[in-house]
């Protein structure tokens, strides 16, 4: 049985699902899920993670359960509900974790919005100009046509992403609340997210000197759709960061737990919020 305790709130408008951890921390970490799965991303390495930090796991809104909004289908516009995430939840300068997806959200939050985090970690996701995407992530960001991908069962997508998940079972609750978050046309509906990379990465990149926030990036050395040199291109250009490259695939959250959370944790003690006067 999972520890992570969905729920939902309205935040902005929308439905938008959300966990917390129990115990209170001198420190809270907002975490961000990936795609194609959920907050359920985070199950394996919770226990650990709730150990050091006061937990808030989100649904981005139009992935996992959270309801679906066309206007914040892009990581620009997600990086502000990532701020205003934090703002409806009370979280003053938390630790955000943006794997995936939230990679670019997570970094053009911290640009726009300088000393509201007191740490990012990215990484697993679309970053460096030119694109540097393999496999069906690059074919999903190029499609002209998106007909195949509204003609196919959600169960056939997830499940393919999915069974690239390498060395973990996923636990059966969580499998299947990823494969329940993707019904109907969700899927291809939220495609538009990663057909911005395009447009919006070189603007990002632009701003990565800019940003203040100490930043983590994690990598998997094999990922099969988003190539390490991702990572390394974030750690050149952002002036303080970290790099840690995995012995994993694409999910480093999921096929090596224990290492990514050690990571998590080192990093989060290094860069406490300082307490206020």
């Amino acid at each position: 049985m999972s520890e992570i305790k969905p729920r939902f709130r309205s935040i902005d408008g929308l439905s938008i699902r959300y966990a917390e951890s129990e115990e209170p921390r001198e420190a809270d970490a907002l975490l961000l899920s990936p795609w194609p799965e959920s907050l359920f991303a985070f199950d394996a390495s919770w226990a650990r993670l709730a150990g050091h930090a006061h937990l808030v796991a989100v649904d981005l809104p139009g992935f996992g359960h959270s309801e679906l909004r066309e206007d914040l289908l892009s990581p620009r516009a997600m990086g502000e509900f990532v701020v205003r995430v934090a703002d409806d939840l009370g979280l003053a300068k938390p630790h955000v974790v943006g794997p995936d997806i939230g990679t670019s959200a997570a970094l053009f939050a911290a640009a726009a919005h300088p000393g509201r985090f007191s740490s990012v970690t990215v990484g697993s996701g679309g970053a460096s100009v030119p694109l540097n995407l393999t496999g069906v992530l690059d074919e999903w960001v190029h499609a002209e046509d998106l007909a195949k991908y509204r003609a196919m069962g959600p169960k056939d997508i997830v499940t393919f992403a999915l069974d690239t998940i390498e060395g973990y079972e996923l636990p059966d609750v969580v499998r299947q609340d990823y494969l329940a978050a993707y019904q109907g046309q969700r899927f291809a509906d939220q495609m538009p997210y990663v057909r911005a990379y395009p447009a919006e990465l070189p603007v990002l990149g632009g701003l990565l000197p800019g940003i203040g926030t100490p930043v983590q990036i994690i990598a998997g050395r094999k990922d099969p759709v988003v190539p390490p040199a991702n990572a390394e291109y974030l750690h050149e250009r952002l002036p303080h960061s970290r790099l840690d490259v995995l012995d994993t695939g694409h999910f480093a959250w999921e096929e090596d737990a224990d290492g990514y959370a050690r990571v998590l944790t080192a990093w989060w003690q290094a860069n406490a919020p300082v307490p206020s006067a």
